[in-house]
């Protein structure tokens, strides 16, 4: 797992083949995208562009990925997502491959991370980092435009 932001996304370039050409699609991302997948070197890298708002941690499931790693990108608001390592979980459902998603209830997960996802900022989850996005920081929701970035590893 890696957080940061988009003004550092250099340092991390050359960790995948496919991260220079993720994070320059980030720097040029427009707020005026309409909501919806975007292919950017076909399924190996794409990106999925949605509004919601935050809602609280305990409506949100955990979940992780097998083929492709997460660029959570917060393009305007904030976000909390949570982060453990998937060592930690017991599946909820059977990994989905349409979707490469598994989902966990995080029933007897002990070792949290927080961690505030304001704009401009991104957190990179690679299969191994379970994650619970879309938390919101307070007790009350705030509206968020988010780029996820799927990259093939």
């Amino acid at each position: 797992m890696i957080q940061d932001r988009l003004d550092h996304s250099d340092t991390y370039a050359a960790l995948h083949p496919l991260f220079p050409k993720a994070f320059e699609y980030l720097k040029n991302f427009d707020l005026n995208t309409p909501d919806g997948k975007y292919e950017i070197a076909g399924n190996d890298l794409y990106a999925a562009v949605q509004r919601y708002e935050t809602a609280p941690e305990e409506t949100k499931a955990w979940e992780t990925h097998q083929v492709y790693a997460d660029i959570q990108f917060i393009a305007s608001g904030r976000e909390k997502i949570l982060y453990t390592p998937v060592e930690e979980f017991q599946p909820t459902t059977p990994y989905n491959p349409d979707k490469d998603v598994q989902k966990y209830d995080g029933t007897g997960v002990k070792n949290v991370t927080a961690m505030v996802i304001p704009a401009g900022s991104f957190a990179v989850y690679l299969p191994q980092d379970g994650h619970k996005p879309g938390c919101q920081v307070t007790d009350t929701p705030e509206p968020v435009v988010k780029v996820v970035l799927k990259v093939r590893v």
